[in-house]
């Protein structure tokens, strides 16, 4: 388990690693991506403050980290219009309170239900950006680059809000934003299997993907508040970047397409 965490979060470093934003499918791409990395970010802090996959779960925070700050700075750069900029401008400010908070003292409870309510508001803003830069776009394509994007968010939201329930955290706004995101998660894998774009290598990997969800999402069902055991703590943090990581893959393969 622990070394395909070590390859899933591998080949997403490696897909994140581009110096700068190469078109608008780009932008849409690393625009989604922050939005998963907020979403991450929190994920391995709860982990940490519950010692599970400790050393694997910061590694993910420092990368996390590391990386959202990379591409906030290239999708101002990149930033079109002013509004966009604006935009990123803002999103620039939540995320120092946010990452603030993520590099503090030693994690606790109470600093956990701080990050989750921080988290918020930089993936809002991370959200209006990729929208920003889909409209700019106005292609089809850039359409199923923002939604393959987002299941990367929706992977780590669901794994953040199961390691929430189990520190006792809002359980019952936990299992219900589960279930929001597991609903919009599956309907948006049919979206992508049936878009006419679709390339025999997408089609490919969205197997892949099928076949993991199986795993993740049996581990979220067993959900189980504060009883919930170091691992099945460990199993959801584990499938989940192995879930980020094929789900990275697909929409950099979106991205890429020219039509």
């Amino acid at each position: 388990m622990k070394r395909r965490l070590f390859v899933a979060s591998t080949a997403l470093i490696g897909l994140g690693a581009r110096a700068q934003v190469a078109d608008l499918n780009d932008a849409i791409n690393k625009a989604g991506r922050q939005r998963m990395l907020s979403q991450r970010a929190s994920k391995a802090y709860l982990a940490l403050v519950q010692k599970v996959e400790t050393r694997n779960a910061q590694q993910v925070l420092d990368r996390s980290i590391a990386l959202f700050d990379r591409q906030l700075v290239e999708l101002k750069t990149f930033a079109p219009t002013p509004t966009i900029r604006g935009t990123y401008d803002t999103l620039d400010g939540a995320w120092n309170d946010f990452k603030r908070e993520l590099t503090g003292p030693a994690p606790g409870k109470n600093e956990a239900a701080k990050v989750v309510k921080l988290d918020a508001a930089v993936l809002a803003l991370a959200h209006q950006g990729t929208v920003q830069y889909e409209a700019a776009s106005g292609k089809s394509v850039g359409k199923l680059v923002n939604i393959a994007g987002r299941q990367r968010m929706l992977s780590q939201r669901m794994a953040k809000f199961y390691l929430a329930s189990a520190l006792q955290i809002d359980p019952t706004a936990s299992a219900a934003e589960i279930a929001k995101a597991r609903s919009e998660f599956v309907a948006a894998l049919e979206t992508l299997r049936s878009a006419p774009e679709v390339t025999t290598q997408i089609k490919e990997e969205l197997v892949l993907a099928d076949a993991q969800w199986v795993f993740f999402n049996h581990g979220l069902q067993r959900l189980e508040g504060a009883s919930a055991s170091p691992k099945l703590m460990s199993d959801v943090f584990v499938t989940s970047e192995n879930l980020l990581a094929i789900m990275d893959r697909i929409t950099g393969l979106y991205s890429n397409l020219k039509t």
